[in-house]
């Protein structure tokens, strides 16, 4: 095999990770955005995703950049 289809191949599967990941979060009610990320970069983070439970209450979400700063403009 060589270098540039074991690329495409990696770039295949972390594409599905990541849309997994995203699927498999939403369902679990847990921050998509950070694990869609996290899973692309590091696919067999799916299954570890995969066994958590689900997240009782409300969706977490990340602050805005502005509520971070501590700013009112």
């Amino acid at each position: 095999m060589d270098s540039l289809r074991g690329i495409v191949i990696w770039g295949g599967v972390a594409l599905a990770s990541a849309i997994i990941a995203g699927l498999l979060a939403g369902v679990k009610n847990r921050d998509y955005s950070s694990w869609i990320a996290w899973c692309f970069v590091l696919p067999p983070l799916v299954l570890v995703l995969l066994l958590l439970p689900r997240y009782e209450g409300s969706r977490p979400k990340q602050p805005r950049l502005d509520e971070s700063e501590g700013r009112h403009w």
